[in-house]
């Protein structure tokens, strides 16, 4: 079905080889991720039902999975909470559950993207590259100390404290608050909030945006970021204080 439909991109010697989880029960679907993903240079790891992927990515690790939602054993969307609630490795659903309903249960549950069977395999490859460029990018700028009234993000650590209390944040929430905190004063709409955390390749439902401002609020108290109402969100130039204090590593 997807043979055909790639050409290879050649930029298998620029960079390092990350590791790829395809969790996925179908094996000429398997065969295929993994001939074009190898051609691409990736390394490849397979899993044909939920229990045995979970196993493996506790195990092995990867730097993205690729996750299929209807999974023997356990589904597709068990895998990503257990995964969400060890690690914020970026995840990329691949299945032939397209409705809208089931896509935004995948973005609640903090899938990175969501892409409907069949698809085409240079675009799916796309989006991986982006994805995985996107959390190389964000790897980097996070290098530094951002400090707000009580609050401190420690970007090194990939921690945020208030009043000197660490705080839980999911990974789009500490990017959120990043970049709100990087650019005090701007006024953010939800698609501006999508290209910044989400990435410009990002095609769900902006109301994702609302979800995450709502709990980073019930975390940080009501005061830190604001709405604009018909626009989007800000959070207000600290008084009294340098703009943005960035201390760097």
């Amino acid at each position: 079905m997807y043979e055909g439909l790639y050409k290879k991109s050649g930029r298998k010697d620029e960079r390092k080889m990350e590791r790829i989880l395809v969790i996925e029960d179908e094996t000429d679907i398997q065969e295929v991720l993994k001939n074009y993903l190898q051609a691409e240079g990736y390394e490849v790891l397979l899993a044909g039902d939920g229990v045995e992927g979970i196993a493996r990515f506790q195990r092995e690790g990867a730097d993205l999975v690729l996750l299929d939602v209807m999974l023997p054993k356990v589904d597709g969307f068990a895998v990503l909470e257990l995964i969400r609630r060890e690690s914020q490795v970026p995840v990329i659903m691949v299945t032939a559950r397209d409705s809208v309903e089931d896509q935004l249960r995948g973005f609640r549950l903090l899938v990175d993207d969501y892409i409907p069977k069949p698809f085409d395999m240079p675009v799916l490859l796309c989006k991986i590259a982006a994805v995985l460029r996107r959390v190389g990018k964000q790897g980097k700028a996070e290098e530094q100390k951002l400090c707000y009234r009580e609050l401190e993000l420690d970007g090194a650590g990939h921690q945020v404290y208030l009043s000197g209390c660490e705080l839980e944040l999911t990974q789009k929430e500490y990017e959120l608050l990043r970049v709100l905190l990087e650019q005090q004063g701007r006024v953010f709409t939800r698609q501006n909030l999508l290209d910044e955390v989400w990435g410009m390749d990002y095609f769900g439902d902006e109301r994702i945006v609302d979800t995450h401002i709502k709990n980073l609020r019930k975390k940080l108290g009501n005061t830190y970021i604001q709405t604009v109402r018909g626009v989007g969100y800000r959070m207000e130039k600290e008084r009294n204080a340098p703009w943005a204090r960035h201390i760097s590593w």
